[in-house]
């Protein structure tokens, strides 16, 4: 079966998983883990070479303060329990996102564990955290910008290759598969660049009670598509590329 290069994924349903069980969001937000476990064992077991994850949007932040709070709190604790297996199992980690946002607890502990697994040669772990697509574009537009400016780049040469080198995942290849959870059919801001041509699916599945059979049917549903890349069927039958 043909495996995606590249998956991205949106998390969503942690906190209707909760209401729905009459249990408080948080209890939705932990138990959110263990499929992203899951998620990073398949694909690294697959032969996915990538994985992005969205964990935090830069408009999560226009939720109540006290969960906002939480789900920082969670994500600190979460990172500091899988770190060592993470880095044992040979994953590279990177967080994506406006670090500013942050706290200092929670980007000094990102910091670390991207020193202590840049050198891994394994599964390429992104995790959005205060991220947006929108923002990732504007920053790359500005920076590209500042360079020309300075006279330290010709506008002339900033072509589709050399803006998207200057986005959050500019060194790694766009997304093959998009999933999002939870029912919702939208991309919320998420990688606007980088899924132009990517193939999305979507599954009704809370995200808590995703499992690896859900990824496989998401794989599966991926290696029937005809990715065209604005080609015709019958070009790509004729090796056109």
């Amino acid at each position: 079966m043909r495996v995606p290069r590249h998956v991205a994924i949106i998390m969503d349903g942690n906190g209707r998983w909760a209401e729905r069980r009459g249990l408080p969001r948080a209890a939705g937000h932990r138990a959110g883990v263990k499929p992203v476990r899951t998620c990073i064992e398949e694909c690294a077991r697959q032969g996915v070479e990538a994985l992005t994850l969205f964990a935090f949007s830069s408009e999560n932040f226009r939720r109540p303060l006290t969960e906002v709070g939480l789900l920082m709190q969670l994500f600190l604790e979460a990172l500091d329990r899988e770190i060592d297996e993470l880095a044992g199992k040979g994953v590279q980690v990177r967080f994506i996102g406006a670090r500013e946002l942050l706290a200092a607890a929670l980007t000094e502990r990102m910091a670390a564990a991207e020193a202590r697994t840049r050198d891994n040669a394994g599964l390429k772990l992104a995790i959005a955290v205060a991220y947006g697509g929108r923002w990732d574009i504007l920053g790359a537009a500005q920076r590209l910008a500042r360079a020309v400016a300075a006279g330290e780049l010709d506008w002339a040469s900033v072509d589709e290759a050399r803006f998207g080198a200057e986005l959050a995942l500019g060194d790694r290849p766009d997304p093959d598969l998009f999933i999002r959870t939870g029912g919702d059919q939208r991309i919320s801001n998420y990688l606007l660049w980088n899924l132009a041509y990517t193939e999305l699916w979507f599954s009704d599945t809370l995200w808590p009670e995703f499992d690896a059979a859900e990824l496989e049917r998401a794989f599966a549903a991926f290696a029937e598509r005809e990715r065209r890349f604005g080609l015709t069927s019958a070009q790509l039958g004729a090796g056109a590329c």
